[in-house]
């Protein structure tokens, strides 16, 4: 006679037998279908990625906000990532790693943009477009971008771009002469941090990974940098025509609640702080949005200091409070859509498999390698396809400062000039001032082409015929 306990158990036996083979069977339908989905996964971030960017490019014509636009890409990307992922707990460690990346820039980008609005508060660049203006519009130019070129192989081409924004704002009345001069210094800007170990964010990497020295670096690209600079440069100065119509400031434009000092006093403060970040990187090795949060604390218990005995109406404009409502948000919003939409193709491989795919195209020819690269980086961020080369080339394969590594720091450093979206300095410009994509296209990208590919000519004809 069989007893109820002998049945109970033969039940659950035959239910766990049941599940634990359902379980086993769902596991290798999971294993088998995992590669299809993760090849579907990428498809379709690709695809989300290329309806964002034209979007973006197609900003006029649709009347949706550029910076609503890339949001929404960059929230789809990583959904469908999550949503197609075998392991939600790794896309969240990766989705974390590239918020922690991306937040560094915007954290940088924040503090830059209210020192400078800081500045500009107190008229200081008004000192300064006082200082260049002139008839003379070879002389101005001139002065426009050898500016740009030194100042942001200190600063960094981000920071640089947003000055000499503000500067021009105060200076020239037309608008497409404004945004042509803001072509040039946007390729001067990138030409001019590509030299310098701390001007741009894909040389820094290659410095800190041990493939370049700094003197090395200023030695083998300043020249090649340069010629990118000057031929565009030289295009730019005849590409505008007559006279440039420089702005008259009236009085009622400037602000009289601060003197002359005062003013003097914030803007040499201002520069100053924004110099001091790459000396703070230098120095402690931290992040250089960290130098930058700090040198914005000094300048905002500086202007406080200087103001301590005015009321609170006096104040107005200059305080810091007023400085941070005026910052261009959508644009900083705008920037953290499109590195977090590019950061989705990263994290799902197409950015390294890209790299793969030019170096198994390029064979052995360093330069098409890293040409290449400095062209694709005018559609995807730099900062990954740099990253997957220093994974690809251990320093046995290419050693300290070889050929290969210079190169590819001057070509990731100015090949983002090809299109405005292709660079920090670009990115930031377009969103700040409202530059139309297909404008640039078609007015300043072939200019910036020319440069890049002049530049990479004397690099190469120094480097390989005149060295040897």
């Amino acid at each position: 006679m069989i007893k109820c306990i002998d049945i109970y158990n033969l039940i659950e036996h035959l239910c766990l037998t049941f599940f634990k083979g359902a379980y086993l069977i769902g596991e290798k339908l999971r294993l088998s279908l995992f590669e299809p989905i993760s090849k579907l996964m990428g498809l379709s971030v690709i695809a989300v990625f290329i309806v964002g960017y034209l979007a973006i490019i197609f900003e006029h014509a649709i009347k949706i906000n550029k910076a609503a636009t890339a949001l929404i890409t960059g929230v789809i990307c990583w959904t469908l990532v999550v949503m197609q992922s075998a392991d939600t707990s790794l896309v969240l460690t990766g989705l974390a790693h590239h918020l922690s990346a991306t937040s560094e820039i915007i954290f940088f980008l924040l503090g830059a943009m209210t020192i400078v609005e800081l500045i500009d508060a107190h008229d200081g660049f008004q000192f300064i477009a006082e200082k260049i203006k002139t008839n003379n519009k070879t002389q101005l130019i001139w002065v426009i971008s050898i500016t740009a070129f030194f100042l942001s192989a200190i600063l960094d081409n981000l920071t640089t771009a947003i000055v000499m924004l503000s500067i021009l704002n105060k200076l020239i009345v037309d608008k497409k002469t404004k945004w042509l001069l803001l072509g040039m210094v946007i390729i001067a800007s990138n030409a001019g941090g590509a030299w310098s170990p701390i001007g741009d964010v894909t040389t820094t990497m290659l410095w800190i990974g041990g493939q370049i020295t700094p003197l090395n670096i200023v030695k083998e690209t300043f020249f090649a940098s340069w010629v990118c600079m000057l031929v565009p440069t030289i295009i730019i100065n005849y590409q505008i025509k007559g006279k440039i119509q420089i702005k008259e400031v009236a009085e009622q434009d400037l602000n009289f609640n601060a003197n002359s000092f005062e003013r003097n006093l914030v803007f040499f403060i201002g520069i100053a702080c924004l110099l001091f970040v790459p000396v703070f990187k230098t120095i402690t090795h931290l992040p250089p949005y960290m130098g930058m949060l700090f040198s914005l604390g000094v300048m905002w218990v500086s202007v406080e200091l200087i103001h301590a005995k005015k009321s609170a109406i006096e104040k107005g404009q200059l305080s810091v409070n007023h400085a941070l409502r005026k910052i261009d948000t959508p644009s900083i919003l705008f920037f953290f859509g499109i590195l977090m939409s590019i950061a989705s193709l990263s994290f799902v491989g197409f950015l390294p498999q890209l790299a793969t795919y030019l170096d198994k195209f390029a064979g052995n020819n360093n330069n098409i390698v890293a040409l290449g690269i400095g062209l694709i980086s005018s559609v995807f961020d730099n900062v990954p396809l740099v990253a997957a080369l220093q994974g690809m080339y251990s320093l046995q394969v290419y050693p300290t400062d070889h050929y290969f590594w210079e190169l590819l720091a001057y070509s990731a450093g100015t090949g983002g000039s090809c299109l405005i979206i292709g660079s920090a300095a670009g990115v930031v410009v377009m969103g700040m001032e409202q530059i139309d994509f297909f404008w640039y296209l078609k007015k300043v990208s072939w200019i910036a082409l020319v440069g890049f590919l002049s530049g990479a000519a004397v690099f190469i004809i120094e480097n390989e015929f005149l060295l040897n």
